[in-house]
Formats: C-alpha cells, sequence, structure tokens
C-alpha cells in the first residue's frame, strides 16, 4: 500500500532509530535481505498457494528478500516515477529499512524460475504485523498519517499493516491477485489478524487532477468515526474537490487504481486527507480493512482457512 522510507545519500535513515550507531544493524539488514526475527514456524519453507506454475510463498531466505526489492525497483523505478538515491540506483533495488523487520509475500513463476537468466519472481507483498512494529518505533504508515488514536480505540485487535504491493506488467492479472491476496488471507487467518491497515497510492501528485477519484472516496468511502485516521497537518491534502452531487461515480470507479478499488470491494474504509509523496510521484491515501468488515462472499472464494489455491 505504499511508499518507502529512504537512504538519504549512503546513509539509511531510520525512523525508529534514535543516532547513527543504531541505524547500522537495520541497514545492514535491509541491503542484505536478512530479517530481523526467525522465521516463523506457521509458513516455514511452505508454499501457500499455486495457480498452473504460479506459486506465493513467503520470503526465507536472504535472496528471496533481495530479488522482492529488484522487483519493486522495476515497478517503481524503471517503470513508474519514483527517484532512486545512490543506493537504491547503485544497488538497482528498491530498499527500505522495514524490509528487516517485515515478511515478504512473493509470488514465483516457476517457468520462468528454471532459467538462468530470469528468477522468477513476479510479484510481491510486503506485510508487518504490529507486535514486530511496535518493537521496532512503529508502522511505516505513521510518516503520513497519525494513526494512534486508531490503534488506541482498538487496543484489543491485531493489526497488520500491508505495503510495497507491485506485480510485472505482464503478470497483472486475476490469477497473480487471486495468489497474492489468496497469501494474505492465509497470514491474516493463521496470525489472527483483526485489521489491515497502510497507504495506498495514485500516480501522480497532482491533487487537482485527481479531484474526481479523491472526492469519490471522501464522500463514498470515509471511515466511520471507530475507523477515522487523519494525515499529518503538515502533510494533509483535502480530498473534497467536488461536491458529492457533482461526482459521476462510474466515472470515479473507472479512476481508481486496480489495488484502491479491490480494497473497496473487500469492505475497506479511506482516511481523512491525503499524502503526496514527492519521491515517488505519488499521492497516498488510507485504507483501512477490519476483518470483520470483509464481505463473506470473498472469505468464501479463498476458504475460511484459506484453502482454496492451497498447494
Amino acid at each position: 500500500m505504499d511508499s518507502s522510507t529512504r537512504a538519504a545519500g549512503f546513509r539509511f535513515r531510520l525512523p525508529f532509530a534514535p543516532n547513527g550507531m543504531s541505524q547500522v544493524i537495520p541497514a545492514l539488514r535491509a541491503y542484505s535481505g536478512l530479517q530481523a526475527m526467525s522465521r516463523d514456524a506457521l509458513f516455514d519453507q511452505e508454499v501457500l498457494g499455486r495457480i498452473n506454475s504460479l506459486e506465493i510463498r513467503l520470503a526465507t531466505r536472504a535472496r528471496d528478500v533481495r530479488l522482492a526489492q529488484k522487483l519493486r525497483f522495476r515497478v517503481f523505478y524503471d517503470e513508474m516515477s519514483a527517484t532512486p538515491n545512490p543506493v537504491t540506483y547503485l544497488s538497482r533495488r528498491d530498499i527500505d529499512l522495514y524490509d528487516g523487520i517485515c515478511d515478504h509475500l512473493i509470488v514465483i513463476d516457476r517457468s520462468l524460475a528454471k532459467t538462468r537468466s530470469r528468477s522468477g519472481v513476479v510479484g510481491t507483498y510486503r506485510l508487518l504485523r504490529q507486535d514486530l512494529a511496535a518493537a521496532h518505533g512503529g508502522f511505516y504508515t505513521t510518516r503520513e498519517f497519525d494513526i494512534g488514536g486508531l490503534l488506541s480505540r482498538h487496543e484489543d485487535l491485531r493489526f497488520l499493516e500491508l505495503g510495497r504491493s507491485c506485480v510485472l506488467p505482464a503478470y497483472r492479472d486475476r490469477r497473480v491477485v487471486e495468489l497474492l491476496w489468496h497469501g494474505i488471507w492465509t497470514y491474516v487467518v493463521r496470525h489472527r489478524i483483526d485489521a489491515m491497515i497502510g497507504c495506498a497510492s495514485f500516480e501522480g501528485t497532482g491533487a487537482d487532477r485527481l479531484a474526481l477519484p479523491l472526492s469519490f472516496l471522501h464522500h463514498h468511502a470515509a471511515a466511520p468515526d471507530a475507523w477515522a485516521v487523519r494525515a499529518h497537518p503538515g502533510r494533509y491534502v483535502e480530498m473534497n474537490r467536488m461536491a458529492r452531487d457533482m461526482i459521476d461515480n462510474k466515472a470515479a470507479m473507472r479512476a481508481l487504481p486496480p489495488l484502491i478499488k479491490g480494497y473497496l470491494r473487500l469492505g475497506a474504509f479511506v482516511g481523512n486527507g491525503a499524502v503526496i509523496d514527492r519521491q515517488f510521484g505519488t499521492t497516498d491515501v488510507f485504507i483501512a480493512l477490519p476483518v470483520a468488515s470483509i464481505k463473506h462472499r470473498y472469505i468464501a472464494h479463498f476458504g475460511a482457512a484459506g484453502e482454496r489455491h492451497a498447494a
């Protein structure tokens, strides 16, 4: 759902590190692909789902994380308009310090993985559980949105942050989307997650150009009070740019990115205010998806225990 905290020059800047020295180990983990926590036994080496030659699993090796970072670079920097810093440019990887504490879902095309010239990783999603976020200074989302009230109102719930979703252009079809959501749902079930949050992005930084879809979200998908979140004051961009009766709902839906449209179909809410990410060239909105709000037909589609595409 998000863009990334980046390195400044060759020095990594870490929001949960109080000084330069404490940033060294997290930076090395992120660059190498190592993760801070030992692999979760719930998913150790397990293929979570398979459709023909495509399969989804959690990255269990540093090499897997590096391949996910390479894929993100291809999508965010080569294809889209993100601006790389020296570390990102030289490594040809989208390196983020959160990579060392997150789990990484990867979709692999086994027909490509058999060739030496291709890694086979064609899609990825990054997952951060609340317990790990709390132990390392908080969620990525807090850079853009004030989520403290949301977490306080739901102290009894387990949150999962979704981010860094990307798929190679040739694989942006139903099969890969199905596998990514199958993997997320399996993860949610096994870790007993109650709510998913994160940032979702529109391409471009011109809020006026995005007036139609932003206004649609403001009028038709705003979070109720219990799930309300607001962009930080210094970064707040008004989403209410058109009167409700001036909105062509069908045109607005067509203007929504597929990821945001997918979240809404599942039952997600949108926060108050957008945020401009200049480095990534995007306009970000906050997404909250309580598991209890997910429409029954989607749970039935994947299976209550994520058995639909289970390998």
